[in-house]
């Protein structure tokens, strides 16, 4: 059976979760027009720009609109996906600035949608590459910013990611993590979630024990994001925002 995050569909909608603007998704519907844009808003939120940052990661980028808005004030951003489908996106996105996809609207209609890189943006700053989070490239070097945003949740194995975090930061460097904790046993077996099950205790202090040694707490966001399925069926998230500043 094909990887769904390989597919032509997936990587349609992500393209739309990514770069449609609100209009696009809603129109005049009562939508919660504060939940979109959330791979923006990932990086515009928890960002501390202050601290001039000049290499920037961002793991689990999908068609890379975060890794766009991180070129904002950073020279130098790698964007890494596990899918070479969304990575062939976001490099399609990086030469060409758009890309046509097509997105449920109504039944078996399909609303076409063209994806653009914002205005602004230096595509030039940023490089695409396929990788698995759990087991980055050994010579993929340290980073004054990584970016994780709802990506914990779907590894089979996220303590192999957030074990290697410490290596990938330079001291003073900031963590910027992002997940509902949306624990599924189709993406991760029961005996590798943070939390979740009976009496243990909230995923994000399970977390946090996890990450202090080596990060300290600066933020916490409630970052809310929404996903349109069609034209009048909505997904509502809320992921947990942090900024983490490595000791």
């Amino acid at each position: 059976m094909q990887n769904p995050y390989e597919s032509r569909k997936l990587v349609d909608e992500y393209l739309f979760f990514h770069y449609a603007t609100f209009t696009e998704a809603a129109g005049d519907l009562p939508v919660p027009k504060e939940a979109w844009g959330f791979p923006m808003r990932v990086v515009t939120e928890l960002i501390d720009r202050a601290s001039t940052p000049h290499r920037a990661l961002d793991v689990g980028c999908a068609v890379g609109a975060s890794s766009f808005e991180l070129t904002r004030s950073i020279s130098h951003v790698t964007g890494i996906d596990f899918s070479g489908a969304f990575i062939d996106a976001a490099q399609a996105l990086k030469t060409t600035g758009s890309l046509e996809a097509k997105v449920a609207f109504e039944g078996k209609r399909e609303q076409a949608f063209q994806a653009q890189v914002p205005q602004g943006i230096d595509r030039g700053r940023v490089h695409f590459e396929t990788g698995d989070a759990m087991d980055l490239r050994n010579d993929i070097g340290v980073f004054d910013v990584v970016l994780a945003a709802n990506l914990i949740c779907r590894l089979p194995q996220p303590m192999r990611f957030i074990e290697r975090l410490k290596d990938l930061i330079v001291p003073g460097g900031q963590l910027l993590l992002a997940t509902p904790f949306s624990w599924l046993a189709e993406f991760t077996p029961e005996e590798n979630w943070l939390g979740g099950m009976g009496a243990s205790r909230p995923s994000h202090e399970i977390l946090a024990e996890i990450l202090e040694p080596a990060f300290s707490l600066e933020l916490t966001k409630n970052l809310p994001f929404l996903i349109r399925e069609h034209s009048r069926k909505f997904q509502y998230g809320i992921s947990l925002g942090t900024r983490w500043r490595r000791r």
